[in-house]
């Protein structure tokens, strides 16, 4: 933990407390974040990184119900499974790094759960072959470089472009039980001649429902700055030398010209959450506003909702932190926009028209939704046939995105 010379004590690890979500102090001890004592330092090839932006993202996004079983595949440090040992009667951490797992099995005696702990060495799901889990966190190597040979493992993964998530998300369901939830925090390649949420789709396996965010769309020139300046070959995070910004250029232009010739365009980052019901429910959506956190929970909802279907007897209600925004000239007899807005979870925002606003807003779980309908078709001179056929697939969406819930169930 210290090296001691004859005049000071410096520190050779970074040791330091984490707070969770549900009020668990925790210690967690990694490499030290370089640059953090102002001297020059690149990470090398076995780097252990510590608490970071994409780790408690991935511990906000994660469920936290109780689970029999949880695997933390690429744990790293092991955050992920002091989370996962809170809720989890056993959890597994797989990584590749040797030093990774020491610092885990050290992490988890340090913090009294290496009893629900077990730490095994391998790549990708090789080291839990044949076995299933209720619960899978990620946060796997995911940045998209062009495999030259360097490798830092705790971010690259040794496999051009983004193909270390889509193995994931390929391969997770035969390593999960029936109900059982794989949680990816992961970049993607998003190319000029394909939509982002079209070429993820081809990626979700038949018998999972899957919810994917994209949170964030970065430039190529931005992204591949970002990751120089995170391994220190950045001239910043240097000496500034002549010879440490010519070797910057050229693996920037390295970098970038490999994304060029892939033609990606821009890096998504996000979220990826794969339920497996045997189910094929599917929702993708670029969403890079604020959301509510922890936001496991509104992952949760989501799921629920997905078997919902809305007919003329459903009883409905608004939920309770939907407000409506309207937006119109002064005196107009209809305002230009309606906007319900969601003020919890993932905070959406839907616009809908005078005739769905009238219907939403008399959702008290009281008449049934084929009453409301004939009412509002009635109020604004409607035909009753069309009105039903019009507004029950969107309030079935409605339910799924979660602006309504069915009166009754939470």
């Amino acid at each position: 933990m210290l090296a001691q010379s004859v005049g000071e004590v410096a520190a050779r690890l970074d040791c330091r407390p984490y707070g969770t979500d549900d009020g668990t102090d925790l210690w967690v001890v990694s490499d030290l974040t370089p640059g953090l004592d102002g001297a020059p330092q690149r990470v090398t090839s076995d780097y252990v990184l510590g608490i970071s932006p994409a780790s408690t993202s991935l511990a906000q996004l994660t469920l936290r119900h109780d689970v029999t079983s949880a695997l933390d595949l690429g744990t790293g440090c092991g955050v992920q499974a002091l989370h996962l040992a809170a809720h989890a009667d056993r959890v597994v951490a797989t990584d590749v790094n040797r030093r990774a797992l020491d610092l885990a099995r050290f992490n988890a005696e340090l913090n009294e759960v290496g009893d629900r702990i077990e730490v095994r060495d391998g790549s990708f799901f090789a080291p839990v072959a044949g076995e299933r889990y209720d619960l899978i966190a990620t946060n796997p190597p995911f940045v998209i470089s062009p495999a030259t040979g360097e490798r830092l493992v705790y971010r690259d993964s040794g496999l051009p472009g983004d193909r270390v998530v889509e193995h994931i998300v390929r391969s997770a369901p035969d390593h999960l039980t029936d109900g059982g939830w794989c949680q990816v925090l992961a970049n993607w390649a998003v190319h000029a001649d394909q939509p982002w949420d079209e070429r993820l789709a081809g990626w979700l396996p038949d018998d999972c429902d899957a919810l994917v965010v994209q949170r964030e769309v970065l430039a190529p020139a931005s992204y591949v700055e970002l990751w120089l300046k995170d391994s220190g070959h950045h001239p910043s995070t240097g000496r500034g030398s002549a010879e440490e910004a010519r070797e910057y250029v050229r693996r920037y232009d390295t970098w970038l010209a490999w994304l060029e010739e892939q033609r990606i365009t821009g890096i998504g980052f996000g979220w990826i959450n794969l339920h497996r019901t045997g189910g094929s429910a599917r929702e993708l959506v670029d969403w890079p506003y604020d959301v509510e956190q922890p936001i496991a929970p509104a992952i949760g909802a989501w799921a629920a909702a997905q078997g919902s279907v809305v007919d003329l007897g459903s009883h409905l209600a608004v939920r309770a932190d939907v407000q409506q925004e309207t937006v119109g000239a002064a005196g107009a007899e209809d305002p230009a926009t309606i906007l319900l807005r969601q003020q919890r979870g993932l905070r959406r925002a839907r616009q809908v028209d005078t005739a769905l606003a009238a219907v939403t807003g008399a959702c008290d779980g009281d008449l049934p939704v084929g009453a409301i309908l004939d009412a509002v078709a009635q109020l604004l001179d409607l035909d009753p046939e069309a009105t039903r056929e019009q507004y029950l697939p969107e309030l079935t969406a409605m339910v799924r995105e979660g602006y309504l819930v069915v009166a009754g169930v939470e």
